[in-house]
């Protein structure tokens, strides 16, 4: 039998690959500055609003008991700022101006972000040897995203659309940690489904005032549906699942491979070109998470 550990991990870059997508399919849905289609607003929104149907169907087909206590609520709460808000907004905000290639040079420090941020909430210790790790391989993802965006022209400097990304994956680490805190009381599908729901208040009325005035391709409808059904909602039953069994410093790791993913995603979505570098890039971030998963554990 599989052990918990391993299972988290497959769970966890099962969650990473769906994660993957977000990007080339938010980018998708928003269109560019000379053909926008969906707004930002309306996709942050309303993607949280479809998860949010989604998971009242669930939760009421599961029975799930309600959560209890402070601490359960004000971190659900928060997850909802980082997971359902923050995220989705500053992302859509962002792919409106880049595409998604260029979007993965700030994206990657998105493993590094959330182990930072889930070792302070967490109160979490680990050897001295996973943060080198998680430094190499966030400085390893980054030289090949910058590499791609300064090869089709972006260059170094950071732009709005960068400021956006950097908020969005602070928004997103927040959210992360905060829902793998209450995932072993509440359970990986119920935890994102509470936050889904406590969204309600804010994504119904949200949606609401952004529905789209003009029509839209129906390309944006599908990047618009995969977020809300997949990135939104389907995707984090895998994530926190894995975070719970392989350990929320271990899993984190994984989405070094994200950047990746997504770039291939975005070759045949989005007609953007593939770099070889890749390869020898990604086995270099393949050897640097096993190493660092190893030394992952608490003190």
């Amino acid at each position: 039998m599989m052990r918990s550990e391993t299972r988290g991990l497959w769970l966890g870059f099962l969650g990473v690959a769906i994660f993957a997508a977000t990007v080339p399919m938010t980018r998708l849905a928003t269109g560019d500055a000379s053909n926008p289609q969906l707004s930002p607003w309306f996709i942050a929104f309303g993607r949280a609003f479809v998860a949010g149907m989604l998971s009242i169907i669930f939760l009421a087909a599961v029975r799930s008991p309600w959560p209890k206590g402070r601490m359960q609520w004000t971190s659900l709460s928060l997850a909802v700022v980082g997971n359902v808000i923050g995220w989705p907004l500053f992302l859509g905000m962002a792919m409106r101006q880049v595409s998604a290639t260029h979007a993965a040079v700030i994206t990657a420090l998105a493993p590094l972000a959330t182990a930072i941020v889930v070792a302070c909430i967490l109160k979490l210790r680990a050897r001295p040897l996973f943060w080198v790790c998680a430094f190499l391989g966030a400085a390893l993802t980054m030289g090949f995203s910058m590499l791609r965006a300064y090869q089709q022209g972006h260059g170094f400097a950071l732009e709005t659309a960068d400021l956006y990304l950097i908020a969005a994956i602070i928004f997103a680490a927040i959210g992360y940690a905060y829902g793998a805190r209450v995932t072993p009381a509440l359970g990986a599908e119920q935890t994102i489904c509470w936050i889904c729901i406590l969204g309600l208040p804010i994504t119904i009325p949200g949606t609401l005032m952004s529905w789209p005035q003009a029509p839209v391709d129906t390309s944006a409808w599908i990047g618009f549906a995969y977020t809300g059904i997949f990135s939104m909602w389907a995707g984090f039953f895998a994530w926190y699942r894995g975070l719970h069994l392989g350990g929320p410093l271990r899993v984190s790791q994984l989405q070094l491979f994200q950047p990746f993913l997504s770039i291939l995603i975005a070759i045949p979505l989005l007609g953007e070109a593939f770099d070889p570098t890749a390869l020898v890039f990604a086995a270099a971030v393949v050897i640097v998470v096993m190493i660092g998963k190893r030394h992952a554990i608490p003190k």
